[in-house]
């Protein structure tokens, strides 16, 4: 009862941080949708990309709102939880009833939540200004497909938050962040890759996880090798996170 009581505790807590924290919901929330119209502003709703058989709007919505997300949920968790350890907060709540599971739980409902935004917002401005439409269960599959498809980066930023100190945190975030975006295809279709990267990045979780979007804008069922990447992904993610806790409270 009391673990629970903790935990419900923390995560209004994270909420109400996350939420106050403007510089984090601009880069979050309001600027992926500015990528996508900087990005898909001038193109057409006709012309598809070569290898797609979408138009530039559509994928780039799936990209940036996926791009968004995993701004809210990797960026928000790895850079705070190194700062926390190094504040002592981490080693204060260990004295209270929160159990390790509820503090990451916290984090990641934290991330959640401001993550939903962002890819809501993509939407709108993808259907008002570039008049991408969809039938109605397209636009619920999506929206579910890509917040749960986060947990996976909210997973990574758990483990990097336990695994960099303070001053490191932030560039191995930051490589991390762009390195998957860009490989993965977030800022631009992979058929435009040499055809040694798209070998590399169709192995990659953020690949995977725009492509579980696209699909579903297709009509299409998600294909099993981008759901199985996704998931021994999460596995390695949520196991190297909870090691890296269980070890950093050894250390305490």
């Amino acid at each position: 009862m009391l673990n629970t009581f903790a935990t419900r505790a923390l995560i209004k807590l994270e909420l109400a941080r996350a939420l106050r924290n403007r510089k984090f919901l601009f880069f979050s929330v309001i600027y992926p949708s500015a990528l996508f119209l900087l990005i898909a502003g001038n193109a057409d709703s006709k012309t598809k990309i070569d290898g797609t058989g979408l138009t530039l709007p559509t994928y780039m919505m799936v990209s940036m709102a996926s791009f968004g997300a995993l701004t809210a949920v990797l960026m928000g968790n790895s850079e705070r939880i190194a700062k926390e350890r190094e504040s002592g907060w981490v080693r204060q709540l260990r004295l209270t009833t929160l159990p390790g599971r509820g503090y990451v739980l916290a984090k990641t409902a934290s991330a959640a939540v401001v993550s939903l935004p962002s890819i809501i917002i993509v939407f709108v401005v993808a259907a008002a200004v570039k008049d991408v439409r969809l039938d109605a269960w397209q636009w619920l599959a999506l929206t579910g497909a890509i917040w749960a498809g986060s947990l996976v980066f909210a997973a990574l930023g758990v483990a990097i938050g336990y695994l960099a100190s303070g001053d490191a945190v932030r560039p191995i975030t930051m490589i991390t962040y762009f390195g998957l975006s860009m490989l993965g295809g977030l800022w631009m279709p992979t058929t435009t890759f040499p055809q040694w990267l798209q070998d590399i990045a169709k192995w990659l979780p953020t690949h995977a996880y725009a492509a579980l979007g696209r699909s579903i804008e297709q009509s299409q069922t998600p294909a099993a090798q981008d759901i199985a990447i996704l998931a021994v992904f999460f596995v390695l993610f949520a196991g190297g996170a909870a090691w890296l806790y269980r070890k950093d409270t050894l250390k305490a």
